[in-house]
């Protein structure tokens, strides 16, 4: 797969003529040469995903005609799970943006965002950062479980990288990982771990960020504005498929 901040391959799926047509656009002139297959249907993405899977990024809608876009989304993170996929929608409901995060999306971008926002959230996403919109205090209160008060505050920071939180190289990959909604057996896999090494780098990962979940550390790793120089969409981690722990 191509380095994330040079996209040679984008799938836009909308049903929206207008939209679909205006995104494409948008696309196409941050990124000159990009090849943006403009889909309009779950039908149309399954068929194009058949015939060529090797894509680097989806960005799907999630109001579709033909499909539920959470179904969708389950469903392209299990069939396809080095896949990079991010919701792009008409809704920017704190429950819709945390449900596709925690169904293993890698970024949302609300359509009634302003054109330049917009813009700037699609440069982001396609330079390889995490994009997601604000979220009021209280949602992310409800997501962090009674009794988790650090989560809002390590999400909301916006200071650190992913460079100041002192993991480790290992847990760094780790954290690729666990940002593309791979299970821990798969990461595993993936780094040639162990599944219980795995579940001790998770939990040393997740201290770090001080949050207590998968999708709180999505949420807190959106807030880093120089996480993308180390994460990138579709980018495997440094030093994947090595033994060392």
């Amino acid at each position: 797969m191509v380095h994330a901040a040079r996209l040679a391959k984008v799938l836009l799926v909308d049903d929206h003529p207008l939209i679909l047509s205006a995104l494409k656009a948008m696309i196409e002139q941050m990124q000159p040469g990009v090849q943006v297959t403009a889909l309009p249907s779950a039908a149309a993405l399954r068929e194009a995903l058949q015939t060529d899977s090797e894509q680097d990024l989806v960005l799907l809608d999630l109001q579709l005609g033909d499909a539920q876009g959470f179904d969708l989304l389950s469903t392209l993170r299990s069939g396809y799970p080095q896949l990079p996929v991010v919701v792009i929608s008409a809704s920017d409901r704190a429950v819709d943006v945390l449900a596709a995060i925690d169904l293993g999306a890698m970024g949302y971008l609300p359509k009634r965002m302003s054109t330049e926002a917009l813009a700037d959230a699609l440069k982001l996403v396609m330079e390889g950062g995490i994009f997601v919109p604000p979220l009021p205090l209280a949602d992310l209160m409800a997501v962090s479980g009674p009794g988790s008060v650090s989560a809002p505050d390590a999400v909301y920071a916006g200071k650190l990288s992913v460079d100041d939180l002192g993991i480790t190289p290992r847990q760094t990959d780790v954290l690729h990982l666990l940002l593309q909604g791979l299970p821990n057996k798969d990461i595993a896999r993936r780094l040639g771990l162990s599944v219980e090494t795995v579940k001790d780098h998770v939990q040393a990962v997740l201290r770090s960020l001080g949050v207590s979940s998968r999708t709180q550390a999505v949420l807190a790793v959106s807030r880093m504005g120089a996480s993308k120089r180390r994460l990138r969409i579709g980018e495997p981690p440094p030093g994947e498929g090595e033994a060392a722990e």
